[in-house]
């Protein structure tokens, strides 16, 4: 049962002091996963205080709704957190954020549960989707797939530098046989690669790009970021924890540029001219501490990056 799976948030200390939680404030949590963040805010939220949760996963919605669904200042929602603006705006709270907490990645539930196909680390089918009902499996994409979509995937989301002889071995068997489980892809992948990185089994980056494409985990990013300055009030803060370096990335240039604006060269007619930042860093990237790494390995790739809203 979906109850039996755990979840322990990363940088939650961290987390909450980034949030800087007013007691009469209006909070968003775009990934609500097991909760245990939206926990931590609402037990620091007055009754004039208010949080609104999304999550894609059917699984975390009715979590959430078990959880807090008699308390009036929660309300939860199912979808990807790129709906932040039209549920702001049905709210009639767009521009009122005092607080945004995006917690990228899958969650532990997620991951620890076979028939999520997320993960190798027991047998299961080859799922890979947040929402078990939109879009296609993983292993519906890799049936119908050409070799260089695949190749191209395993290369740019996964940086897996035999996404070549991956993407063959994928097309090879397929002729004769659907993949459709987590091991038989493991196993697959295991004998395409000539070699593998120490203490990482070698099927970890070409899952976790698959699983990035499936769910267009980068897209979303980049798409409920643009919505953020407008959605923030004054005074209110971004925190972002990304797993990922490329997801990372994103967020680090988006700050940037709501900073500094994008750069142009000097010569550029307009490089000169003054730029009104909306969005200012808070501090420099924050990772876990090694107590939270041995409690939690999970924590050792969390990144958590802070912004606030400007004048």
């Amino acid at each position: 049962m979906e109850q039996a799976y755990t979840h322990q948030p990363v940088l939650f200390d961290e987390v909450l002091e980034a949030l800087a939680i007013r007691k009469d404030g209006v909070y968003v949590d775009g990934t609500f996963g097991r909760g245990g963040h939206a926990a931590a805010i609402l037990a620091q939220l007055g009754p004039e205080g208010k949080l609104l949760a999304m999550d894609k996963d059917p699984e975390a919605v009715q979590s959430a709704r078990m959880q807090f669904g008699n308390d009036p200042r929660f309300e939860i929602e199912q979808g990807a957190f790129t709906m932040l603006s039209q549920l702001l705006a049905q709210r009639q709270l767009q521009g009122r954020v005092n607080g945004l907490l995006l917690d990228l990645g899958v969650s532990s539930p997620q991951l620890d549960d076979p028939v999520r196909g997320f993960s190798f680390s027991a047998d299961g089918p080859l799922d890979m989707r947040m929402d078990p009902d939109s879009g296609i499996s993983a292993a519906q994409w890799l049936q119908q797939a050409s070799e260089r979509e695949i190749r191209e995937v395993l290369r740019t989301l996964g940086e897996e530098r035999f996404a070549g002889r991956i993407a063959r071995a994928i097309v090879s068997t397929r002729s004769e046989a659907p993949v459709q489980t987590t091991r038989q892809l493991a196993e697959l992948i295991a004998a395409a690669a000539p070699s593998r990185e120490k203490n990482k089994h070698p099927a970890t980056r070409s899952f976790l790009a698959i699983r990035i494409f499936i769910n267009r985990e980068l897209d979303d990013v980049r798409a409920v970021l643009e919505q953020v300055p407008d959605a923030l009030a004054p005074g209110g803060r971004l925190a972002v924890i990304s797993f990922h370096s490329l997801e990372d990335r994103i967020v680090k240039r988006f700050i940037r540029d709501e900073y500094r604006g994008e750069q142009a060269p000097p010569e550029f007619p307009l490089a000169g001219m003054d730029y009104q930042p909306r969005l200012r860093p808070v501090g420099k990237a924050i990772r876990a501490g090694e107590a939270e790494i041995d409690s939690n390995p999970r924590a050792r790739s969390a990144v958590l990056r802070v912004a606030e809203r400007l004048q």
